[in-house]
């Protein structure tokens, strides 16, 4: 006995199991026809080009004949190729610094550390290494020695190359970088 009903509820379950699969064939074909009656109304939303502005043309001409063209490079003289000779010079004779490899802007203050008298800058390199710096050393790629730590700013002077193939000083700073997260 124990077998016909287990028997009996096997058939059941099979033909239940194939009227639900049965059933879930039968409405697909409107389905069909809804979609691609939707295919056919939905028009793409495509912009049209741009037009292209046309531009006049203009030709610089020098007004004197004396005028110089903007774009050359200004004439040298005796005096300028004196100021080349005179003036600061990077130590090429010096070991550069770790931070000499990296560009002032991509530097960052993170801090001082010390006494207020000699205190030591916290600078932080684009790989994430912190290094600790004082007054005397170098920073970035344009020989920034670093003349003045404060507790909010670095302040360096920089040797960058002029037109007449000589140095002048530039002064920068790198400032506190803000550390709040938002």
């Amino acid at each position: 006995m124990a077998f016909r009903i287990s028997l009996s509820y096997r058939i059941s379950a099979l033909l239940l199991a194939l009227s639900v699969l049965a059933g879930c064939t039968s409405g697909t074909d409107e389905v069909k026809l809804w979609i691609e009656a939707a295919k056919k109304k939905a028009k793409p939303n495509v912009e049209p080009i741009p037009t292209m502005k046309t531009f006049e043309k203009f030709e610089y001409t020098l007004k004197a004949p004396d005028d110089r063209d903007p774009f050359d490079m200004p004439p040298s003289s005796k005096d300028d190729e004196q100021s080349a000779d005179a003036g600061p010079k990077p130590d090429q004779n010096r070991v550069p610094e770790p931070l000499e490899g990296f560009p002032l802007d991509g530097l960052k203050m993170v801090g001082t550390l010390g006494p207020a008298g000699a205190p030591e800058g916290l600078l932080k390199d684009p790989n994430g290494a912190i290094h600790r710096v004082h007054v005397g050393n170098y920073a970035g790629q344009n020989y920034g020695r670093i003349t003045a730590i404060n507790e909010g700013q670095i302040e360096l002077v920089e040797l960058v190359p002029n037109l007449t193939g000589g140095w002048v000083e530039r002064q920068a700073s790198i400032s506190l970088a803000n550390t709040d997260k938002k």
